[in-house]
């Protein structure tokens, strides 16, 4: 038996475009020791990346595909990264040989190490109600005359869209270099594209541009609504202030809650004018009545997949807000400026109201892969036995 450990030391988060590297452990867990400890052999093993991408039957309508066997034998050699799951593989890799003819003494290990560049054109992670799109590096092995034994590690991708184009080519040089210590700039000129992209992403979700709204309805001006910004990076604060002093009309109470919307495109749509999948992801409901004024903050997951666009669907991002208004005015309770007992207000039993919704679309992007990788329920850690 030898034991293959695959593991992501940086995480299981990455950035499209960003170097992924994972140490491969191949081990005889036998005991030079035991009397039936002997040499194990392994023909040849490899590693790729692939994307798989699976869309529920009752709301996307895909192409017909191929009948295409799922089956390998025992003798094949070729290495099918996507077999035996679900759904079409839309990316892959070129495999990597990691070794042929290794032989592990009782005991003995070998790690080897596998690094590849995450594919910049392909899509983010994302589950879904409809469609999904699943990122895993596996590891293929084979011993002589035995079937390919498959060890699959699951990671996620962030893909920076609608990110601003850098003020600068990607190949320009922004400090002098060093001659004496050209492995550090090696290093370095290899990290740049990351912290280039890191950097913009600071830059645009740091920005802050005061939008303010009237909020009415057809009875007259409820409240005046700020947000500090409408582009957040995964993780952020989502902070807004009601003014409700500057209202005609009384507001009860008000909910604000964060929610994307997965829209098929609608080439792709099951039936025509399918309704989009909307998601929520934090609510936040307060009383207003009598209230001057109010704020809310609700915190992005970092678990959440932000917005982008692909071929067959397209991911939003918006605040919802509903808001109960009464019909007519309320007065509120008077207290006397020398008063000197405890005075009990009760509302009204019977209140006529109106309710009435808003939608306000905001950017959502990705943050730090290594940030990202605190909250990621990926181990970037595998182990299979063969």
């Amino acid at each position: 038996m030898i034991e293959v450990v695959a593991s992501m030391a940086r995480g299981p988060v990455f950035l499209a475009g960003e170097l992924m590297e994972c140490l491969i452990t191949f081990t005889n867990p036998m005991s030079h020791l035991s009397t039936s400890a002997s040499s194990e052999m392994l023909a040849w093993a490899s590693a790729q990346i692939h994307c798989q991408f699976h869309a529920s039957e009752s709301r996307v309508a895909l192409p017909a595909q191929g009948n295409k066997q799922d089956v390998q034998a025992e003798s094949d050699t070729v290495l099918i990264p996507s077999r035996g799951e679900r759904g079409q593989c839309v990316l892959d890799t070129p495999p990597k040989i990691l070794f042929c003819d290794l032989r592990l003494d009782p005991g003995e290990s070998k790690t080897y190490s596998y690094s590849e560049i995450v594919p910049i054109d392909g899509p983010p992670s994302f589950r879904g109600q409809a469609v999904k799109y699943v990122y895993k590096l596996t590891i293929g092995c084979q011993r002589v005359n035995s079937p390919i034994k498959l060890l699959r590690v699951p990671f996620r991708v962030l893909v920076l869209q609608g990110m601003p184009e850098p003020p600068f080519p990607q190949d320009e040089e922004v400090s002098p270099s060093n001659p004496f210590l050209e492995e550090e700039e090696a290093s370095r000129r290899d990290a740049r594209p990351l912290e280039r992209a890191l950097d913009m992403l600071m830059i645009t979700t740091s920005r802050r541009c005061p939008h303010m709204f009237n909020i009415t309805n057809m009875r007259g001006k409820v409240a005046k609504f700020c947000i500090f910004k409408t582009v957040y990076r995964l993780g952020e604060d989502i902070i807004g202030t009601f003014n409700f002093s500057e209202g005609d009309i009384p507001c009860l109470q008000y909910s604000v809650s964060l929610q994307s919307e997965e829209e098929i495109q609608q080439q792709y749509q099951r039936r025509p004018g399918q309704a989009v999948g909307v998601t929520g992801h934090g609510r936040h409901m307060e009383s207003c009545l009598h209230t001057a004024s109010s704020h809310f903050s609700l915190p992005i997951p970092l678990n959440v997949t932000p917005g982008f666009s692909t071929d067959t669907m397209i991911l939003r991002w918006r605040l919802h807000f509903e808001f109960v208004t009464a019909r007519e005015p309320m007065e509120p309770p008077t207290v006397l400026q020398n008063q000197s007992e405890v005075t009990v207000w009760t509302g009204a039993e019977h209140v006529d109201v109106d309710t009435f919704s808003w939608d306000l679309p905001i950017k959502v992007l990705p943050t730090n892969p290594a940030l990202a990788s605190y909250m990621s329920h990926f181990t970037g850690t595998n182990s299979i036995n063969i």
